[in-house]
């Protein structure tokens, strides 16, 4: 965590923006979380450990964070911005419960080398991209399962 704040506190430095104890205090709690966060999410977690930390201030340090390319800003269709740590380990993709709104991270090495089949087949050259699939999770499609119901969803 402290390679992130410190890389934060170089981001804020170098974009003339200073370093505040409240900043600090939303990376600290955004770098300590371990899934998909919501300002709102990270407003509960800091801001009754200070009351000069307002929801406004959550929003601006996450799109910071964002700024850094210390976070990801993802969308999964229910119109809320969630966010995740940007990091240097392996690509993941997301399978996201339509009924729960449960987002679980996979990665799959089958998957990506068929996208960079198709990406040579086609002459492209891809920049970036993500794979979001929609459906039940084990427990949602348990509860209503009928046909043409998803009871649960494997990834490889």
């Amino acid at each position: 965590m402290q390679d992130k704040l410190l890389q934060f506190q170089q981001y804020l430095n170098r974009a003339g923006l200073k370093a505040t104890r409240q900043r600090e205090l939303i990376a600290r709690a955004f770098f300590g979380t371990t899934a998909h966060v919501s300002a709102e999410g990270l407003y509960r977690r800091v801001g009754g450990r200070n009351p000069r930390i307002g929801l406004v201030t959550v929003y601006r340090t996450l799109k910071l964070l964002k700024d850094a390319g210390l976070a990801h800003e993802r969308q999964f269709g229910d119109g809320r911005a969630l966010f995740e740590h940007a990091s240097s380990e392996r690509h993941h993709d997301h399978i996201i419960c339509t009924e729960c709104g449960k987002i679980t991270e996979f990665a799959s090495c089958e998957i990506e080398a068929l996208q960079e089949q198709i990406v040579r087949r086609l002459g492209f050259s891809i920049q970036y991209h993500k794979l979001e699939l929609y459906g039940l999770c084990r427990d949602c499609g348990a509860v209503g399962r009928g046909p043409g119901k998803v009871s649960a969803i494997g990834a490889g």
